[in-house]
């Protein structure tokens, strides 16, 4: 018999990726979301397949899942700044309780568990590149500390679990990742700036662009939570591209990609506690796991673009 796992979130951009990765791999599926930021338009194609099965919950809420588990990959959160500003409870909630009552699912089903965690752990940080032993710079009260908090507390409970009660546990601290399927109008850098380009609107870019971020592309950032979740490590781990570039290189990249003429950079004050810079130090990813990314950011943008090709002229006409 084939390996169960249930992937909460599993219809948003991640989660339905890590769904495909996983009925690739022989494993059978178990998908939870309840759609508050995720699309069932990203795993409809599974719907047909005897190995996949989808439970539209609420994680936040009291989680039975019938039958054996093997594995349990929480990504169930809003995680971009507009949704987690418009959702702030939500945000929350879903990384307290929806974090207590997974790692008490996989309790009983002795099943072990990886939670998805977030370069946001390292807030606005004070040392570049990011290791996983920094502990931080994070304003709590501040407007992202609903979901930088969260994600602190989500791996303050699961290493809880893990040293109290001796679950099998795994963090991925995740940096910025694009692909297909991420949302149109989610706010996060990549998708804003593609749909602006193809509607010939104005990229806004916040503060003077001086910022720093590094892309992973999803196929390679997937890889890297496979092999996290196969492996005997317990603590947290960096999976992301250290390919840095600033925000306003990054704006005329997709310009010149998209070749708008009435595409043009607007600036716009910088939003508090955004982070100035961001990059991993994927050193213990590379020993540990033998991981790091294997496609550039040109090859990885070009796939994205036809992407977003193809829907941003749906979204207008909406």
């Amino acid at each position: 018999m084939s390996k169960r796992v249930l992937i909460t979130g599993a219809a948003g951009f991640l989660g339905s990726h890590l769904s495909d990765r996983f009925i690739a791999e022989g494993f059978r599926v178990v998908g939870m979301d309840n759609l508050l930021t995720g699309d069932i338009k990203n795993i409809e194609h599974l719907f047909p397949l005897k190995e996949f099965e989808f439970y539209n919950h609420d994680v936040s809420k009291f989680v039975h899942v019938p039958g054996d588990l093997d594995y349990i990959l929480h990504f169930a959160s809003p995680a971009s700044p507009i949704d987690y500003l418009q959702m702030p409870i939500q945000t929350l909630k879903v990384g307290s309780l929806g974090t207590h009552n997974l790692l008490g699912l996989a309790r009983v089903k002795k099943a072990r568990v990886l939670i998805a965690s977030t370069s946001e752990v390292y807030g606005d940080p004070l040392i570049h590149p990011q290791t996983e032993d920094y502990w931080g710079n994070v304003n709590p009260i501040g407007p992202r500390g609903v979901y930088d908090e969260a994600k602190r507390f989500q791996e303050a409970i699961t290493m809880a679990y893990h040293t109290y009660h001796g679950l099998e546990t795994r963090m991925v601290r995740i940096f910025n990742t694009y692909g297909p399927r991420m949302r149109v109008n989610d706010g996060r850098v990549l998708p804003a700036f593609f749909s602006q380009a193809i509607r010939g609107e104005g990229i806004t870019v916040f503060g003077d662009g001086s910022q720093t971020r590094a892309f992973c592309y999803v196929d390679d950032l997937v890889e890297g939570i496979y092999r996290l979740l196969m492996s005997d490590y317990a603590m947290p781990v960096n999976i992301g591209n250290p390919d840095e570039i600033t925000i306003g290189d990054f704006a005329q990249e997709v310009i010149d990609m998209v070749g708008n003429p009435d595409a043009k950079v607007v600036y716009k004050p910088l939003p508090t506690d955004d982070p100035k810079v961001r990059q991993p130090n994927i050193d213990l990813a590379k020993k540990l796991l033998g991981w790091e990314p294997k496609i550039d950011r040109a090859e990885g943008m070009a796939r994205t673009y036809e992407y977003f090709k193809t829907v941003v002229p749906i979204d207008t006409r909406a």
